[in-house]
């Protein structure tokens, strides 16, 4: 059988099954790839809003992720750069920290910011410079503790803790307490390190669009709802049937398996509100974070800091909340409206769209960076990806597509080894 007879079957357009299709691509397959939604992208979405660019979620991309340098253009995402570190709103006053090396405008105001003492800021440009020696591999071999107990083992203030690091942390990984894995901290700590964190000009969804218009050999099957996924092939909620060789869950596998169900992948949530307002509390387009612990909000961030083309005198903020709240949508509305009165000043013109995002990230006790293709093979025939398999992190999604696919090619091919892909396929 000639390779592009093989009926190799994707489920999930996300990052893991996009990576997974250009893997097989390079390797001369034809996969097909199913996904429920009207395009690609999963949990990177975008849209357009009475004229306002809002993605579901406020998400950035980190510029040093290895995986997003090898499979992204980077130029053609045109990526509008946010200014390391954060404003951060605390007890009633607006402090300023962040990177001098980078951003020689901060040195003055992070050094004399009320944020930590100095002791703390030294030890934040150590930590920086230790983690640049160690390899993602190393990072993710050492010991595994909560973030919140490596931060105080490595004696960082009670203060800065609860100024910057739970709210920043905190608002990366979805969880106020800081009870993920100190491997993802110190990894995501290097990579806001060695790179910038970055939005492409058109929205998040910029990535998989990209990654998904450089396949030509992959069929795209959307709004297609895959209820169960055999050996043999498909089951679509209408009871049609797609016959698989091999086929990819680039999704949650639990919901999609028999034997799987009770198993499910525990998920972070959150809120994403976006709001219009007339004047910017922040300047520059850096994060602002709420330090105080009574707070719903999270963070801030003014989408217009960064746009190419502003919408006259109209600010857009993007506000997300990480907590758990018993309040109604409108209700949750009406108290972020007074927080950020109360924490930053800012008076909300309009309201422009509520998210209630279930499944933003995965709730992982334990965390790794990378797996052997073989570790991805769920049955002789279906094999699973997704960064709900390694890390939550855009980084791990394409990596274990990447792992997935090779999975298969080395029963196809034997003796095939995982590697990148050729330049051609940029």
């Amino acid at each position: 059988m000639e390779k592009k007879d093989y009926k190799i079957n994707i489920v999930g357009a996300g990052l893991s099954g996009l990576t997974a299709a250009r893997i097989l691509e390079a390797n001369g397959y034809y996969p097909a790839i199913y996904d429920k939604a009207e395009k690609p992208g999963g949990r990177l979405q975008t849209d357009i809003v009475e004229g306002y660019q809002l993605d579901r979620g406020f998400q950035v991309l980190l510029s040093a992720y290895p995986k997003l340098k090898e499979y992204a253009n980077m130029d053609a995402l045109e990526l509008q750069p946010l200014k390391p570190g954060a404003v951060i709103f605390s007890e009633g006053k607006k402090h300023r920290i962040g990177d001098p090396f980078r951003d020689p405008s901060a040195l003055l105001p992070t050094i004399f910011s009320n944020i930590g003492a100095l002791a703390d800021k030294w030890k934040i440009l150590k930590l920086t410079l230790e983690l640049r020696k160690k390899s993602p591999e190393e990072i993710f071999s050492s010991k595994e503790m909560s973030t919140l107990q490596y931060l105080q083992e490595q004696d960082f203030s009670e203060k800065i803790i609860n100024s910057f690091f739970r709210p920043f942390f905190g608002g990366i990984f979805l969880e106020p307490e800081l009870k993920t894995s100190s491997r993802m901290f110190k990894f995501i700590f290097k990579m806001f390190g060695e790179g910038r964190a970055v939005i492409p000009k058109t929205g998040i969804k910029a990535l998989p669009a990209q990654m998904a218009a450089n396949l030509k050999h992959t069929t795209f099957h959307f709004n297609s709802t895959v209820k169960e996924v055999r050996n043999e092939g498909l089951i679509f909620s209408e009871e049609k049937k797609a016959a698989s060789h091999f086929t990819i869950i680039a999704t949650e596998a639990e919901e999609l398996v028999p034997n799987l169900r009770g198993q499910e992948v525990k998920w972070k949530s959150c809120y994403n509100f976006y709001f219009t307002t007339k004047n910017r509390v922040i300047d520059d387009a850096v994060i602002g974070l709420i330090a105080d612990k009574e707070a719903l909000i999270n963070n801030i961030f003014y989408p217009t800091a960064i746009a190419v083309e502003e919408k006259g005198e109209q600010q857009l903020l993007s506000v997300t909340v990480i907590k758990e709240s018993p309040l109604s949508p409108e209700e949750l509305k009406e108290k972020i409206i007074q927080e950020l009165r109360r924490y930053c000043g800012i008076k909300v013109q309009k309201f422009i769209k509520y998210y209630r995002i279930k499944k933003a990230l995965p709730d992982l006790t334990q965390c790794q960076y990378d797996m052997d293709p073989t570790e991805t093979r769920l049955t002789t025939q279906i094999f699973m990806a997704g960064d709900q398999l390694l890390n939550g992190s855009q980084n791990a999604a394409i990596l274990a597509g990447e792992r997935a696919a090779w999975g298969i090619i080395s029963i196809l091919e034997e003796g095939a080894k995982p590697s990148g892909f050729t330049s051609e396929y940029r």
